[in-house]
């Protein structure tokens, strides 16, 4: 029988910035040796199809998280991995109980990807209503709890109960020679290549918690002709594209939807902008550098500060702030600055560092000593 040497424990594959990571993750250490199962509540998602060469995929067929409990329970008595890393909240809590349920000892590493409650308003407070209970009486269970940055890190200690020096923090790993090979593909919008009216690029799930409303007002406010592109789907479409219209926008913004080669358009777009209420991380801001494009950021917790070092790299604005937004985005698109000192810093969060401490603080051998 198969004895993996380490499980990595997700949702599903739905396109973002946790699945991505497990993703990288998986495949790099299958590709150092380990035998790595990708174990997912449902295989489903935009990911889908992008599981690396040498990686197991589990699905547990759960319709919710809540009934995968009991079936990763029955893999981990079946399977008896020597580590277990789990992401997301109610990832990391169904794996806490799952550990309890089997009975197997194994390791188990939970990895923090958002902050609990950085000062959100309405669905954040009702959302920490349910979560943080049990998360103050499991967590405190894992052998080792990894933040994505020291914003998260500072937020979960605070909210959940934990010390602050038993949370690690370990940036997220970005494929940058993968995002550059990407970034060099033909870009499929015409606006990316048209020689019209630069373009400012926005990249995420068209949720409220990426405040594209407020991209939207800036662009709006620019005193210089410009177009925006989001590329993302979500159940804000309508009401962003309303908001479009409603500004006047209607013929300088659009909407394609999900791209699974954003980094073409990155390489290509004056300008890019995030306008996020609150990230954990924030992988775009990494791959956006590393393409060399500029970035204008705003300030909001807990990764953007982290990444561009305080406005080093990329400038940062306050949340929710179109004015300040759109001012920001005029300086940009007026001076882009240097893109060979965004791509270095880019390379800051290249995956082997990252890689390596994620199989430290999971316990894993030397790949030499690795089970396959």
């Amino acid at each position: 029988m198969r004895t993996p040497a380490v499980s990595l424990f997700v949702g599903s594959l739905a396109g973002g910035g946790a699945e991505r990571t497990m993703l990288l993750l998986a495949g790099r250490l299958a590709a150092a040796g380990h035998a790595v199962d990708l174990v997912l509540a449902r295989a489903e998602g935009a990911f889908r199809d992008a599981v690396p060469d040498g990686v197991r995929l589990i699905d547990l067929g759960a319709p919710r998280m809540l009934a995968a409990v009991p079936r990763l329970a029955r893999y981990l008595r079946a399977e008896r991995p020597a580590a277990l890393l789990a992401t997301t909240d109610a990832a990391n809590l169904a794996a806490l109980l799952a550990r309890r349920l089997s009975g197997v000892p194994l390791r188990l590493v939970i990895r923090q990807s958002e902050a609990v409650s950085p000062s959100l308003a309405g669905a954040g407070r009702r959302r920490d209503r349910w979560r943080l209970p049990p998360m103050r009486w499991l967590y405190p269970q894992a052998d080792a709890v990894v933040a994505i940055s020291s914003g998260v890190a500072d937020d979960l200690a605070a909210r959940v109960g934990l010390r602050r020096d038993a949370v690690t923090v370990i940036h997220n790993p970005v494929d940058v020679d993968r995002v550059r090979a990407l970034a060099a593909l033909p870009a499929a919008h015409p606006w990316l290549s048209d020689g019209g009216p630069p373009v400012v690029l926005g990249v995420g799930r068209l949720v409220r918690q990426k405040d594209f409303p407020t991209l939207l007002r800036a662009v709006a406010e620019l005193r210089r002709s410009a177009r925006l592109l989001i590329l993302g789907e979500g159940p804000e479409r309508g009401a962003l594209t309303a908001l479009a219209s409603g500004l006047g926008l209607s013929g300088a913004v659009d909407l394609p939807g999900f791209s699974a080669n954003p980094f073409a358009a990155m390489a290509r777009s004056a300008v890019f902008a995030l306008s996020s209420r609150w990230e954990g991380f924030g992988n775009v801001l990494v791959e956006a550098l590393a393409c060399g494009c500029p970035v204008v950021s705003a300030d909001c917790p807990s990764g953007p500060a982290e990444i561009l070092g305080q406005g080093r790299w990329g400038t940062l604005v306050p949340p929710g702030d179109a004015a300040a937004l759109a001012a920001a985005l005029e300086a940009a698109l007026a001076d882009p600055g240097d893109p060979a000192a965004r791509r270095t810093r880019a390379d800051a969060f290249a995956p082997d560092r990252a890689v390596a401490r994620y199989a430290a603080v999971l316990g894993l051998p030397p790949p030499s000593q690795s089970c396959r």
